[in-house]
């Protein structure tokens, strides 16, 4: 996968791109990363990217001429077309599916805006996808593009070391992930409980599903209005109910 993040702070992403999963998911040749800075392709004689809004208004939109012609250039020698995605707070909400979508891809171009928003010909002819992390407002996009790029670049094939360290994570199954506990089994009197030790991997699996189902049920209900309830879960549920 190739990654560019359009920006005017590619220094922002230094200490997250060459560090932890990123670094070594770079290292091993699962993804390539790149920053650009946009800035760069202003025809303005002063570099300026960004000018007044027609009809008036607060603060200062994004210029439509260097983010196209920045896209243009990361895409001259792509033989695929990429997913162009705008960092905007209008935009869907980034989820656990939606890393999952994106991972699929071969190119993924992120634009991180900044000032007042983009001259709406960028939203309108330019990207495919507007995502936002959530319903708040950030100082530009930089942050939220690092949080989706991790998000989808540790779901690439061989980039942890097992397959399940992903797909048992929150959200992967539609479901909060279940406890966990490491060693000493009895710390200052706090145990971990009996069945994790047994060694019996059908009860161990099964206590799992259980704990991520009540966990999702008492924490994040909502997750279950969009799954598929097997006859045993509904009744687990039902037995949560009745404990509640």
């Amino acid at each position: 996968m190739k990654i560019d993040v359009l920006t005017l702070f590619p220094e922002m992403f230094s200490g997250v791109f060459n560090d932890s999963i990123l670094k070594r998911a770079q290292e091993r040749g699962a993804v390539e990363l790149n920053t650009v800075n946009f800035r760069d392709f202003s025809t303005n004689k002063h570099k300026k990217v960004d000018d007044y809004p027609y009809g008036g208004g607060a603060g200062m939109l994004l210029a439509p001429q260097p983010i196209f012609d920045a896209v243009e250039s990361v895409c001259q020698n792509t033989k695929t077309k990429p997913r162009i995605i705008l960092m905007c707070p209008q935009g869907e909400r980034f989820t656990q599916a939606k890393a999952e979508e994106l991972a699929k891809e071969e190119h993924l171009i992120f634009i991180c805006g900044h000032y007042e928003g983009f001259d709406e010909r960028i939203r309108e002819h330019l990207v495919t996808d507007e995502l936002s992390l959530g319903d708040y407002v950030l100082t530009g996009g930089e942050l939220a593009a690092m949080v989706m790029t991790d998000a989808v670049v540790r779901l690439l094939p061989d980039v942890l070391g097992k397959q399940e360290s992903h797909e048992n994570d929150s959200f992967s199954m539609g479901l909060l992930e279940f406890p966990q506990y490491t060693r000493p089994v009895d710390f200052r009197g706090m145990m971990v409980p009996p069945v994790l030790t047994s060694g019996n991997h059908k009860e161990i699996e099964k206590w799992r599903h259980e704990q991520s189902l009540y966990r999702t049920y008492t924490r994040r209900p909502d997750l279950l209005d969009s799954r598929e309830l097997t006859d045993h879960e509904k009744i687990l549920i039902e037995k949560f109910k009745q404990q509640s």
